[in-house]
């Protein structure tokens, strides 16, 4: 249900975007084709706690995101898009729901394992999906190697996905913020700080886990301040019809 579910939201995103002619749909499908061709690697070696853990994560960040734009389509006048987006981010809303009541469980009967879980997804930090997309000329005209940002915060080697990244960061898309804000929501949801009769191990996890948030507002707040001093870099992006846009 829920692979036919994100392919459906491709689906009609594919067909809003072909449609309303707001995009050159080539190199669309030539980063769709290579993102496909090329997978991803969430970093959940087949453990079936770190899968759960990272879909109740990815999913909620894919809500905020798909919110975010439909907001901002309403206030660019754009009904449609902003219906779209709307009506993904409920699903996304319904899929986080569903994979945090499953570690809602975890954390009954395995509170250790699944409090080391946790930490150990977020100390590999959270890959969205379409880290590995590629348009097939991005990279050639940057010369810029396959370096992707996590925690959006802008990265000082960038690729395509990167770029993206730091569009979506400076927009308010999808934000440091937000990554670190869906950490306490999470260590809120699973109660992380109240977890008791853990091993050595599993109170390392917790005592890290209650850090991190903190920490990643901390760095955010340091990168954008750094950002402010530089130069502001312009980069095309070939699915706008190589329209520059700030990154």
């Amino acid at each position: 249900m829920w692979t036919a579910e994100e392919n459906r939201h491709g689906d009609l995103m594919n067909k809003y975007l072909y449609l309303t002619g707001k995009v050159n749909m080539k190199p669309i499908e030539t980063t769709i084709q290579n993102l496909i061709g090329a997978g991803m690697n969430p970093k959940t070696e087949n453990n079936p706690y770190l899968g759960f853990v990272y879909t109740s994560f990815q999913e909620r960040a894919t809500k905020i995101s798909h919110g975010n734009t439909a907001r901002f389509a309403l206030e660019h006048g754009d009904e449609q898009l902003a219906k779209i987006c709307g009506l993904i981010a409920a699903d996304e809303g319904r899929h986080e729901i569903a994979y945090q009541r499953i570690i809602d469980e975890v954390m009954k009967r395995d509170p250790d394992g699944a409090v080391m879980a946790f930490a150990d997804m977020m100390k590999k930090q959270i890959v969205m999906p379409a880290h590995l997309m590629d348009d097939g000329e991005h990279k050639a005209r940057t010369g810029r190697g396959a370096f992707y940002t996590l925690v959006p915060i802008r990265p000082r080697w960038r690729d395509l996905f990167s770029d993206f990244a730091s569009v979506a960061d400076s927009t308010g898309t999808y934000t440091a913020n937000d990554y670190a804000s869906i950490m306490e929501h999470l260590i809120k949801r699973w109660d992380i700080e109240n977890v008791a009769g853990l091993s050595g191990e599993g109170a390392a996890a917790q005592e890290y886990l209650m850090k991190q948030p903190a920490r990643i507002r901390r760095l955010a707040e340091f990168a954008a301040a750094k950002a402010k001093k530089k130069e502001p870099v312009n980069e095309s992006f070939s699915w706008i019809f190589g329209r520059k846009v700030t990154v």
